[in-house]
């Protein structure tokens, strides 16, 4: 019998999981790294330390709870070395896509003769939406995991590829890949084009998610900051955001709004939304990263799809 280790995406799916009484240990993946700077050498010193200070600054994590969830879970998965496969269990979005990416570079240096698989959530035979991990019965579960992608050395060796070009200071090195389909991950091309996509934009300095936010707000109108976070969760293509993620962007974004009981734009909302003038200068921040870039040293040419540097 071989033996299994599971990793998944998050505390939820980790509780699914146990119900569902697969063999083998499970090690819950507790990062962001979408959010923040990231280091190519996943587990490093460096690399934790990075990441704390990017998460004890922007959402208040402390260095305890940092401990206890992260880094345990962590030296948990470091202290697995015996298994024979490692299944990886994510979904289609930029959120865990990234996560993914770290996780499989990871192991291309400290399990070198596992077996991974992947058991990734999306499209569904018979639905036009894609689907979360959460969203799935357990008997769609159980085919996921029945019909799991082993992973060949090609798609690990590229996995970790495209992990150090989102870990490097240029963007546009990401913009410029292209053999997407000749590997096992069938969501990661859009996830990319997504992540492009935060950067701001020359027509006025907000970037594709901050864009979303003022245009829901002009044309939905919602009557509470509750409504318009709803909206934001359930309409947000494949980006995979939590709420506190959409929290701190709406506090950036907040001289662009009256209030949020009931949402509406100010007037300098409106001239930004209408691309009269931009917002770029009051948004720069030379600490802000997305992966291992200065997210305000780039912006992204809507009209083209492409990035350039300034």
């Amino acid at each position: 019998m071989s033996s299994q280790l599971h990793i998944t995406n998050g505390d939820a799916f980790t509780q699914r999981l146990l119900k569902l009484k697969f063999k083998g240990d499970i090690i819950t993946w507790r990062e962001m790294l979408c959010e923040g700077k990231t280091e190519t050498n996943v587990g490093s010193e460096s690399f934790w330390k990075t990441r704390f200070e990017f998460l004890h600054k922007n959402y208040n994590v402390s260095k305890s709870w940092f401990i206890e969830k992260t880094l345990k879970e962590y030296r948990s998965l470091c202290n697995h070395k015996q298994q024979d496969e490692i299944i990886l269990w994510f979904e289609y979005d930029l959120f865990c896509q990234i996560n993914m990416l770290a996780v499989i570079s990871w192991l291309k240096t400290h399990r070198r003769h596992a077996r991974i698989t992947l058991a990734c959530s999306g499209h569904m035979a018979g639905s036009n939406k894609l689907h979360a991990l959460a969203d799935l019965s357990e008997e769609q579960l159980q085919e996921l995991y029945k019909n799991r992608v082993a992973l060949n050395q090609d798609d690990i060796e590229y996995a970790d590829y495209v992990w150090q070009l989102y870990c490097s200071d240029n963007p546009i090195r990401l913009e410029n890949l292209s053999d997407f389909e000749n590997y096992h991950f069938p969501y990661l091309e859009p996830t990319i084009k997504a992540h492009l996509k935060r950067f701001p934009t020359i027509k006025n300095g907000l970037n594709e998610v901050e864009n979303h936010i003022l245009d829901l707000v002009a044309n939905q109108k919602p009557k509470s900051k509750k409504a318009l976070m709803g909206l934001l969760l359930e309409d947000q293509g494949w980006y995979g955001f939590g709420d506190s993620q959409y929290q701190r962007i709406l506090q950036t974004l907040k001289p662009l709004f009256t209030g949020f009981s009931p949402a509406r734009l100010s007037a300098k909302g409106k001239e930004i939304l209408g691309n009269q003038t931009s917002y770029y200068s009051e948004l720069r921040n030379n600490e802000a990263y997305l992966g291992g870039a200065l997210k305000y040293n780039f912006l992204y040419n809507t009209e083209a799809g492409r990035i350039l540097k300034l």
